[in-house]
């Protein structure tokens, strides 16, 4: 049987409150949700706080001005105790002392990080250390090896996934750059491979690089110890479509002009 999910009252609209999506739903109107991240992390057990506009019933937009009130919301674990103990394995009598914080993130994985050890990324059979300092992903026990530059993969960035889909050499385990302007077959030896982005794979190291709080988003990003990339196959990077116009162009480049002699215009001698 279906449970049926606890309720809160905000300004007199009655949300639902799903500790799976991770968010607060109007029951009236489910398509109109407030999504956890969206709203202000207190920290310390303090739940959250966001700015609820009465006539959208949400989060106010720029677009609709409006009455505002800011609404102060408990943690998950005293909105639904049940709904998290079933998600996260934790018994419900653990609850007295457990936090949000402490059933969203992987709490080995934090110790781990915060101790110094880094992330690692499995990348065809090889791993990798995530070293933001070095801006880099490292391959292990090979100091030979460029491994993978960040900066020098941002346009391999791929909106939407959070992920880079970079040519990678696995011999030399490095990034490998490919000319689509003059490639004319698919290079034997490079596989395309797709890596999360710096925030996903370090999240503390990221908010350290860039000034924000170490722990910051923490719930949000998943923190974890291990990844592995994935690999893209060949026809899903329009590496064909490349090679097809560069051979038509390098057709056309070789194909003499038969057609009537063109006078060109020059001194006269």
């Amino acid at each position: 049987m279906k449970r049926e999910l606890p309720a809160v009252n905000i300004e007199g609209t009655e949300f639902l409150v799903d500790v799976n999506k991770l968010e607060l739903r109007e029951r009236d109107n489910p398509t109109n949700a407030i999504s956890l991240f969206e709203m202000r992390d207190l920290g310390n057990h303090n739940g959250y706080a966001f700015d609820y506009s009465l006539t959208e019933k949400n989060i106010p937009s720029s677009f609709i001005r409006g009455e505002t009130v800011t609404i102060g919301l408990p943690e998950l674990v005293t909105l639904d105790p049940e709904g998290m103990s079933e998600k996260y394995g934790i018994p419900l009598e653990m609850f007295a002392t457990r936090s949000d914080f402490d059933l969203m993130v992987d709490q080995t994985a934090l110790k781990e990080r915060l101790s110094g050890l880094l992330p690692i990324v499995d990348i065809a059979g090889h791993p990798f250390y995530v070293d933001l300092r070095m801006d880099m992903l490292r391959p292990k026990d090979d100091f030979l090896s460029g491994g993978i530059v960040f900066s020098k993969v941002e346009d391999y960035y791929v909106d939407g996934k959070e992920a880079y889909c970079i040519p990678y050499n696995p011999k030399k385990h490095e990034f490998q750059e490919i000319d689509f302007n003059s490639i004319t077959e698919i290079p034997k030896d490079i596989i395309v491979v797709s890596v999360p982005h710096e925030s996903v794979l370090d999240p503390i190291g990221y908010n350290r690089k860039h000034g924000f709080d170490e722990l910051s988003n923490l719930k949000e990003s998943n923190l974890k110890s291990h990844f592995r990339a994935g690999q893209v196959a060949w026809k899903d990077t329009g590496i064909d479509e490349a090679i097809r116009e560069n051979k038509a162009n390098s057709i056309k480049s070789e194909t003499p002009n038969l057609g009537k002699p063109i006078k060109r215009k020059g001194p006269k001698l």
